[in-house]
This record gives structure tokens, sequence and C-alpha cells, in this order.
């Protein structure tokens, strides 16, 4: 749907969109340049019912599952020429969101935003056509065990490395305030940090009829076939 909304806004057809979405099933999504083989248990993803998928933007391998995922879709003569600037503008819309939460966060060049020392959301950029694409995660809540169920990492004591490292790196909402926040209370709070710090005029809609036909053929030739999956 990402890639269906960059498309129909380079054709002139949609607007600036700001997007919010779930997983179901959870899935894990690789970055455009990574090896897919080389970071995901395909067997155990699939045992488990997991969805794999590359994703157009680059970056790490991650495990979508108590999130909140956005995506800010906008011309690119919107933003900052300069990489690092444009994640800056862009992630304002987040920081903002999280204030809205209670939760004090701060941008963290080049693309994380950190609450704590830790980081609580990661974001990947892509231009294409005279477009931005950016979309990242809003950590809900974070199961390190089960993640690296998925993620592939050498050995079992390096396993349990991993997870001692990212607990160290890696916070959420539930976390930082000891609770669990409801996925459409966080929309609402980030639908009004982007407001406010992009100043978008916000208005709700779904996606189109011709968005709609572009992602499920993008889904049907693409995103569910090996030669883009695995590509590398």
């Amino acid at each position: 749907m990402d890639e269906s909304i960059l498309e129909s806004l380079a054709r002139g057809k949609s607007p600036t969109t700001l997007r919010f979405y779930g997983w179901s099933p959870s899935a894990v999504s690789i970055g455009y340049f990574q090896n897919i083989r080389e970071e995901v248990n395909l067997d155990r993803c699939f045992l488990d019912g997991v969805d794999v998928v590359r994703r157009i933007t680059g970056g790490g391998a991650v495990y979508h599952a108590m999130e909140l995922t956005y995506s800010y879709i906008a011309p690119e003569d919107t933003v900052p020429d300069d990489i690092l600037e444009s994640y800056r503008l862009i992630c304002a819309g987040l920081v903002g969101g999280f204030k809205h939460l209670g939760v004090t966060a701060e941008f963290a060049p080049l693309n994380d935003i950190v609450s704590g020392g830790k980081k609580i959301s990661g974001n990947a950029q892509t231009r294409r056509s005279g477009c931005v694409l950016q979309h990242g995660t809003v950590l809900l809540g974070v199961d390190l065990k089960r993640m690296f169920t998925y993620l592939l990492v050498p050995d079992e004591k390096t396993r349990d490395k991993a997870i001692k490292d990212v607990r160290e790196r890696v916070t959420s909402l539930r976390d930082v305030l000891k609770k669990d926040v409801p996925y459409g209370k966080v929309a609402d709070a980030m639908k009004n940090g982007f407001a406010e710090a992009l100043n978008l005029e916000l208005v709700s809609g779904k996606p189109t009829k011709d968005e709609l036909a572009q992602a499920e053929e993008l889904q049907n030739l693409k995103y569910t076939s090996l030669e883009w999956n695995g590509r590398r």
C-alpha cells in the first residue's frame, strides 16, 4: 500500500498521505539491500504463520508485532534535500506524538527516536519519481525472545547475548509508561504530532479504488514473489 500511494502521488492522483497501520499476522520485513536467508529463520516463520517481506526502503530486519506503523508520503520538494534534515523534519511528528502521550523523546540521527537513551522508533526512507516515502515503527511493546525466534543469530549463546544487548538499547511505550497504551490512542497522538510539527491540515480518508487495485497488483506480482523477496 505504501508503494501504491507513492506511485499514485507521483501521477498526481493522490495527495500527501499520512497513514497508520498494524500487522496481522505478525511479520518480518527486511531492508531492500539485505539477504533474506542471512537475516530470517524462514522455516520457523513458515511454521508459525509469520509473514516475511522485503521493503523498498533500506535498513535492517524488523519483527513487526506489538507496534503502530506509520508512513508519510509526500512530494520530494516539500522536504529538505539533505537526508538527515529530512529525517529530522518528519521524525519531529513522532517526537510530538510521544509528547502527547506523556513520553519525552528525541530524534537520534540518522533515523531513530529515543526515550531515556533507548530506541523507541526506527525509521526508513526512499525517494523516487519526485516523491519521498518514509515509514517506521512506534513500539507499543517488545517481546525479544519471540523476535529472535524469527531473526537469525548464529547460535544459542549468541542469541542470549543479542537479547541482552537489544534489551539495553531498545524500549517501548509499555516499558516507559508502565502500562499498555491502546493502538487507537497512540495513532491519535501521532496524528496530532505530525499535524503540528509539519503544519499539516489532515483530512481523514481511506485508500482509493485505484490505490487498492495497484496495491493488490503489487502484492500478487511483487511482494509475494520469490523473485522480489529472495533477490539477494
